[in-house]
């Protein structure tokens, strides 16, 4: 990863960080300069950010301004509740993906698992290529990108807002790729659920948590 991406990442972490810590609040504007002054850095790796942030559904732009929007609990509840009816539905397929690109992801989920979370992207773009990957067997290319973009708008809650889904979400991924192997889809889509459900259950404590800490 280049230098520039690498800031743009750590620009990303930390004004994520300070959405969630209540430094920035709910109709804040998201300015080059003045974030880049605070953070120690250049307009274009805080510039790329906020466009990443804004994809994200955590910023809009309204006029000349792009704000922080307020990140409603129902909205997650929402984005979840698509996932659940579409990815264990489209995840039975995937026993007809091929054993060596099952092994590959799997040999890779263990890497990261020995590795750890890094901050240079490495952790989402696993997790990213994992639930790609258990989609593409159907062929449904609507269906992966309704998902890809749900996927987008609670990729922020990683290891930094909820570190203790890091291993278990590794392991869950580890049990669905065993569910692959077997070639039972029915144990692959209950894992799927299990995996989303705990997902969903860690993004909304910590969202009620985040209202908790940040309250006036």
């Amino acid at each position: 990863m280049s230098i520039s991406s690498n800031l743009s990442q750590e620009a990303h972490r930390r004004i994520i960080g300070m959405i969630f810590e209540g430094a920035l609040k709910s109709g804040d504007a998201l300015q080059e300069a003045p974030l880049g002054e605070r953070l120690g850095m250049s307009r274009t790796p805080v510039r790329e950010a906020i466009k990443r942030i804004e994809s994200e559904g955590l910023a809009e732009t309204s006029g000349r301004f792009t704000r922080v929007r307020h990140m409603r609990r129902s909205e997650f509840e929402e984005i979840f509740f698509l996932r659940l009816q579409l990815e264990p539905f489209a995840a039975r397929a995937a026993v007809r993906l091929p054993p060596a690109q099952v092994d590959a992801m799997e040999e890779r989920i263990r890497r990261l698992m020995a590795a750890g979370p890094e901050l240079d992207g490495s952790h989402f773009q696993t997790d990213n290529d994992f639930h790609d990957m258990m989609l593409q067997p159907l062929g449904n290319r609507t269906i992966s990108a309704v998902v890809a973009s749900l996927r987008r708008r609670t990729c922020v809650f990683d290891h930094t807002q909820v570190p203790d889904r890091f291993l278990q979400g590794c392991d869950e991924h580890l049990e669905i790729l065993n569910a692959v192997r077997s070639g039972n889809a029915d144990a692959v889509a209950t894992g799927m659920v299990r995996h989303l459900e705990n997902a969903r259950d860690a993004v909304l404590d910590r969202l009620d948590r985040i209202s908790v800490e940040t309250a006036p």
